[in-house]
């Protein structure tokens, strides 16, 4: 293959502190598996559920003790200005109190390490989205569609010219409302999607877009209209979209069951949309899966196969996803290894919280590790001890360094996806108090009883966050009013957790220790903790800068799966597709197949 020209001078958009994409690599694995302040701020080691449950508490144990008089005088926002913003090579003219240099040290490091997430948009052949094919898109969406459409076109465009094969269909994993299928199934791009979604509800609005866009029609009924206004005239109004309620009064007005087959008497919503092939035109297919592994059999099985002259054994697609949820973006990735008719993926992916793990809990004691949090009504441990072959981390580079192999907890995957240069002060302060009073909650429900510790090894005198951990009750979300107020919070957890029936083999025990405290008890554990917000506040902003790194890590291991396998990929990159301050998960991990 020749060279493409849409391919970035950089397999790894890694700054200029490196000299080749495998230096980049070596200082990144060894970073994450040495820095222990890494280990602390950025593998998941706090716990704000934790926060405030052991003695002194998780900001004295888990922050260096020079750093801790800096982070709780200087306020959230400067804060953020000093890990995402601050340029270092200019001599600061700030106001005490000053940064300590090892603060300093441990910033650039993660930002020397992070990729570098700045977007240059490329040429497209559309500056904006017609209206009809905008249609449900929010802002972030529309920006999301416009440019990634634009880059499958141009890379797609690229990779026939170095080819001279064309690709017969572009298969977005994990599809939703189908708002980048329908952008390229639309003119100019007249590609042909196979959308593939698990949730029906979604596959149904998206046809419903469909139609209203023009690349589908309503199915055309034909029905006996004498008959149908008669069995209308037979029931109430507010019956006519119910099918069962008209056949009963076709029955009971003696319609024999042959005429009332002619009838058609499906509501507007229960007709299918119905798609024309035309030379030179772009086609949708839906085809419905939860897809559990890359192996895409199923899903070529379900396609209607012969509506452009393409055989089974003819077909060849490219792999594409906006944002596919947790192992989806993995299954993207490895059906380019794992099938004939895949050449080429890109993948955008999101939510690595719900990434499963590969290599199960760590054989050995780190310094800093700690249990598992163990809730007890939420996800528990056996979900890291499941080793899913198609879990993080997918290469073997990353899956055997150090012999141990970087494992990434739950923690540690969800904070990549706080992006914190993004971040507005209303926002910061807004989920700064929410974390601070699910912090406080969870030190009443441990002095209540309703939960209880768990050590590592032997029960000891001393609580520190590294050596214990609590079973936390999860509370998930509350009604707005509840956060106006700690009190508010408390009673409206009580409240969902006494009368939800998730929550209804907990309920008791909630009812027994919980029930009799009083506002002022509530009172009195908010002043207790008031002053103390800032310590919460300073280490997610350090566990959400800190995860940068993370993110990086997992597209880097993306990336080099696929360079592993160099027997069947051609060529691999990552590159940035969106504007970082639109849409924050921005990297595309992209292969071609030889």
């Amino acid at each position: 293959m020749t060279n493409l020209e849409t391919r970035p001078a950089k397999p790894l958009p890694y700054f200029d502190d490196f000299s080749s994409a495998d230096e980049y690599v070596d200082n990144l694995l060894h970073f994450v598996a040495s820095s222990d302040l890494f280990q602390i701020f950025g593998a998941g080691q706090i716990h704000i559920l934790d926060f405030f449950t052991s003695n002194p508490g998780s900001f004295v144990s888990a922050v260096p003790k020079e750093w801790q008089d800096y982070l709780v005088q200087i306020e959230p926002m400067a804060l953020l200005d000093l890990l995402c913003r601050d340029d270092f090579s200019v001599s600061s003219t700030a106001e005490p109190p000053r940064p300590p240099e090892s603060l300093i040290q441990y910033v650039k490091d993660i930002r020397r390490l992070s990729l570098n997430r700045s977007f240059t948009p490329g040429t497209s052949k559309l500056s904006v989205f017609p209206r009809h094919v905008a249609l449900g898109m929010n802002a972030k969406k529309v920006h999301e569609c416009l440019n990634f459409a634009g880059f499958i076109d141009r890379l797609s465009d690229d990779i026939v010219r170095a080819t001279g094969a064309e690709f017969t269909h572009y298969v977005d994993f994990g599809s939703g409302q189908n708002y980048l299928g329908r952008a390229l199934a639309s003119p100019p791009y007249n590609k042909h999607i196979v959308a593939v979604e698990s949730k029906e509800a979604n596959m149904a609005g998206a046809k419903g877009l469909d139609i209203l866009s023009g690349l589908a029609e309503k199915e055309k009924r034909v029905r006996n209209k004498k008959l149908y206004q008669r069995i209308l005239e037979a029931v109430d109004p507010s019956l006519h979209n119910n099918e069962e309620a008209l056949k009963r009064a076709a029955k009971e007005l003696g319609i024999p069951d042959e005429d009332i087959a002619t009838i058609d008497l499906r509501s507007r919503k229960e007709l299918q949309a119905t798609y024309t092939i035309e030379e030179g035109k772009g086609t949708i297919e839906y085809v419905v899966g939860r897809l559990q592994h890359a192996d895409l059999t199923g899903v070529l099985s379900q396609l209607r196969g012969q509506e452009n002259g393409v055989r089974q054994e003819d077909l060849r697609m490219m792999a594409i996803s906006i944002h596919s949820c947790g192992n989806l973006s993995h299954y993207g990735i490895r059906s380019m290894i794992q099938n004939r008719a895949v050449a080429a993926v890109a993948i955008v992916g999101c939510c690595y919280n719900l990434l499963t793990e590969r290599l199960g809990p760590p054989s050995y004691k780190p310094p800093f590790s700690r249990p598992t949090l163990q809730p007890i009504n939420g996800r528990v441990v056996r979900e890291s001890e499941r080793r899913d072959p198609q879990g993080f981390p997918m290469s073997e580079r990353v899956s055997t360094y150090g012999q141990e192999g970087i494992r990434l907890n739950i923690t540690a995957r969800m904070m990549a996806c706080q992006a914190p240069q993004n971040w507005t002060e209303k926002e910061s302060d807004s989920f700064f108090t929410r974390h601070f009073y699910r912090a406080v909650l969870q030190k009443i429900f441990l002095d209540k009883g309703v939960i209880s510790r768990v050590y590592h090894g032997k029960e000891t005198d001393s609580d520190s966050p590294f050596n214990s951990s609590t079973n936390p009750v999860i509370i998930g979300s509350l009604r707005k009013h509840c956060y106006t107020s700690f009190n508010a919070y408390v009673r409206g957890a009580i409240t969902k957790l006494t009368t939800n029936s998730d929550f209804s083999q907990y309920s008791q025990t909630i009812k027994e220790k919980m029930g009799d405290i009083t506002d002022e008890e509530i009172a009195q554990y908010e002043e207790a903790f008031r002053h103390r917000k800032r310590e919460l506040s300073a280490v997610w902003s350090l566990m959400a800068f800190s995860a940068c790194v993370v993110e990086s890590l997992i597209a880097v291991d993306r990336w080099l799966f696929l360079r592993e396998h160099s027997d069947i990929v051609q060529d691999c990159w990552v590159e940035t597709v969106f504007d970082y301050r639109e849409s924050p998960r921005n990297l595309v991990v992209v292969g071609i197949k030889k």
